[in-house]
């Protein structure tokens, strides 16, 4: 029998996002409103390294919210900041067993529909450890487009749409805990851990209603990322 997620944790890593930050924030929250009063919610921002005031705005988008900014200032791999986040969502959540508490990554350059979090809340009452949802890239250029819809279509498996993006993924917390997190990896954080749970016996679910629109910029904060494979595309 399933147990009934209780809280839900979100992390958001953030370099000199001060042009996102906001409308990240605002969407989450919105969407925060449609939880029922039985699950509760906190949202933790990681800026990190930041030379603008990313951290500020964040504080001031957050206040009266269940949610912290804790400002890293140390280099450390993309997989241990989410890591950092959720970790400090967690405790500010308070007492909640791992098995009824739902973990969720994005991204500050991305806004979350008003379902995000009742859509991936209603997947992790179904029994799942894990949903991987989609990503709508605002601003692709004409030329791209076709060419990033072939990139989707070879991804596609038997299972699902075969993509995992560090925006939208969900994890149950005692599968992220057995798998010992995102850990100390600077690129492709979000596949490694997806692939780890799946080594695990862990049930994955590849959740193509769940979509969230990130940006289509070319240069990213992580070597190796999104950024970086658009920048292959025909501009």
């Amino acid at each position: 029998m399933t147990t009934p997620i209780t809280a839900i944790a979100i992390a958001i890593p953030a370099r000199d996002e001060r042009d996102t930050i906001r409308a990240c924030l605002r969407a989450i929250t919105a969407s925060a409103q449609a939880l029922p009063p039985t699950v509760a919610w906190s949202l933790c921002v990681v800026a990190d390294r930041c030379t603008d005031d990313t951290a500020a705005l964040a504080r001031s988008e957050l206040d009266g919210h269940p949610a912290l900014v804790v400002v890293n200032d140390r280099d450390r791999p993309l997989g241990e900041v989410r890591d950092l986040g959720l970790r400090h969502a967690r405790e500010h959540l308070g007492p909640h067993t791992p098995a009824a508490t739902w973990l969720l990554s994005t991204d500050a350059d991305t806004t979350v529909p008003d379902p995000w979090l009742t859509d991936h809340l209603r997947l992790a009452n179904s029994g799942t450890h894990a949903t991987a949802g989609m990503a709508h890239l605002d601003g692709l250029p004409r030329a791209a487009i076709l060419d990033y819809a072939r990139v989707l279509d070879l991804a596609r498996i038997p299972e699902g749409h075969g993509n995992i993006y560090g925006a939208n993924l969900g994890i149950r917390a005692d599968a992220y805990d057995t798998v010992g997190g995102f850990g100390p990896i600077n690129t492709g954080e979000d596949h490694h851990i997806w692939h780890r749970l799946g080594h695990t016996g862990h049930h994955r679910t590849y959740a193509e209603h769940i979509t969230v629109t990130t940006s289509a910029r070319t240069q990213g904060r992580a070597t190796g990322g999104l950024a970086d494979l658009l920048a292959t595309l025909p501009a």
